[in-house]
């Protein structure tokens, strides 16, 4: 039984949202859409500091899906679109079986993780881009973070892990105590986001 998950070096990120872009992409999403996002302490707008000058400070927190162990969403997702893979722990989205009810948006307690697409997916460019194995975006369904599914299934890491300039994202299995993640998230102080949800996230913060 495997565990996917990340552990992110909060010293290491620069905030340089390659992680993001890549994600953008590499998934081929619609205009306006983001599924990693790297926010700031300092305010809501991108790259705002902490405090005043001179003590400001920066700091960089890269949100995505946390993909839980425990996840809110699938509990109260109707027809079954939202699921965790037994065999990866991996919640993933059936596009095909979402009805647009958006339950599962208002269950998970990490906002803006999650989008709606209210029109047909429109696009910056006039071509897809990124892998051809990415499924289609379709009108009034939910969107999140897949961990690059499409990737794992090729044996391959999400494409935040692999395009992180700084080297501040690690993926893997945590249940294999001999995985780089599992290890770097026994051995460092770390962080959950809403632990207190009970929802378990798969993403630990190293501080």
């Amino acid at each position: 039984m495997m565990r996917y998950g990340f552990a992110i070096d909060t010293k290491r990120c620069i905030g340089c949202h390659t992680c993001s872009t890549a994600c953008r992409i590499e998934n081929n999403l619609p205009a306006g859409m983001w599924w990693n996002r790297a926010l700031t302490e300092g305010g809501a707008e991108m790259d705002t500091p902490a405090g005043e000058f001179p003590d400001a400070t920066m700091s960089y927190l890269t949100v995505a899906c946390q993909h839980c162990e425990n996840p809110a969403c699938v509990k109260v997702c109707p027809v079954g679109a939202t699921y965790k893979d037994p065999e990866t722990g991996v919640v993933r989205q059936d596009y095909d079986k979402c009805i647009g009810c958006r339950m599962c948006m208002s269950a998970c307690p990490y906002n803006g993780v999650r989008s709606f697409n209210w029109e047909e997916p429109s696009y910056v460019v006039d071509f897809a881009m990124g892998d051809a194995d990415v499924p289609p975006h379709q009108k009034h369904v939910v969107e999140k973070c897949t961990m690059c599914w499409h990737r794992l299934a090729k044996g391959e890491e999400p494409m935040c892990v692999k395009t992180c300039l700084a080297r501040a994202r690690f993926w893997g299995d945590l249940d294999d105590p001999e995985s780089e993640v599992a290890k770097l998230v026994r051995e460092r102080s770390s962080k959950q986001l809403l632990a207190d949800e009970g929802t378990k996230p798969s993403v630990y913060y190293l501080v």
